[in-house]
């Protein structure tokens, strides 16, 4: 393990531009920690607060989410994106409440177990709730490390095992330190080291940085497409969603066919919602949230 060259100088960043946010307050617990790191994949703070605040709100404990069903975890994810993700934070809520007592884990083999959880929410619920020594990848801070150790603008589209060691060399000793070092280096890609217009004028350690130093080297790797929504199958999911989300009673077929014209496309994304768990089939020929 090699001192962190850049640690000093961007946790005293940290300390200055990081933002309020809820679920980094001293009083935030491990639950409401986890609940935030499964909203915030693939979606920005600015849409997950208001969902954060008015999930906790209903559900302040695993065991408040574990004895409703799954589908009132869909019908409050709303329009967040990715509906899976309610689904695996019902899960997650029943295997705590039944095989935990109730608490989120401190133990990060443990939290890997859990429905859904993987290597990135595992190692930054033990580090940030529970202040322990973990490297923490998320997209942010892969591509402020490609740029200031690796010298290219962005990082491989898939995480390699060279980037975790490259993390890994690069954690504080002290655990407390490494889960600050954790959310900073996160900040710092998400406020400043942005994927496109990159403020470099602001980056606290810009005269360490890689890519800057070499000129900043046009990326040369495969094509890097941005995400599309409208037309897609994805976009007739969550209009399918929508109507069952808004309908405290199972939904007739004929009014799901109001929603898409092109028949072969809405039943492909109908099917592929049954087949995720997000829609139940129900005897009589109307569909429903989970139950």
């Amino acid at each position: 393990m090699s001192d962190n060259p850049y640690s000093t100088a961007v946790l005293a960043w940290y300390e200055t531009h990081a933002r309020d946010l809820p679920w980094r307050r001293p009083d935030a617990d491990a639950w409401s920690i986890l609940v935030s790191e499964i909203m915030l994949q693939q979606t920005p703070v600015v849409r997950v607060l208001p969902a954060w605040e008015a999930w906790m709100e209903r559900w302040p404990t695993p065991a408040h989410l574990a004895k409703e069903p799954s589908g009132e975890a869909v019908r409050m994810w709303n329009r967040l994106g990715y509906p899976r993700r309610a689904l695996r934070l019902h899960a997650c809520a029943v295997a705590i409440t039944e095989e935990h007592g109730g608490e989120v884990p401190d133990d990060h083999a443990t939290l890997l177990s859990l429905p859904g959880i993987g290597a990135y929410t595992a190692a930054a619920v033990a580090s940030f709730a529970y202040g322990q020594r973990h490297a923490i990848l998320d997209t942010n801070v892969r591509r402020v490390l490609a740029r200031a150790e690796t010298g290219i603008e962005y990082p491989p589209k898939t995480q390699t095992k060279a980037e975790t060691a490259l993390a890994e060399t690069l954690l504080p000793p002290v655990a407390s330190v490494a889960a600050r070092w954790g959310v900073a280096v996160m900040e710092l890609g998400a406020l400043v080291c942005t994927a496109r217009s990159p403020r470099c004028a602001d980056c606290p350690i810009a005269g360490q940085c890689a890519w800057r130093l070499a000129g900043k080297p046009a990326y040369d790797g495969p094509p890097r497409r941005g995400q599309t929504y409208a037309g897609t199958d994805r976009q007739v999911r969550g209009k399918l969603l929508a109507v069952l989300r808004d309908s405290p009673e199972p939904v007739a077929k004929t009014v799901l066919d109001t929603v898409w014209d092109d028949h072969v496309q809405r039943e492909r994304a109908l099917d592929g919602l049954i087949d995720d768990g997000l829609v139940d089939p129900l005897a009589d020929g109307r569909f429903a949230l989970p139950g």
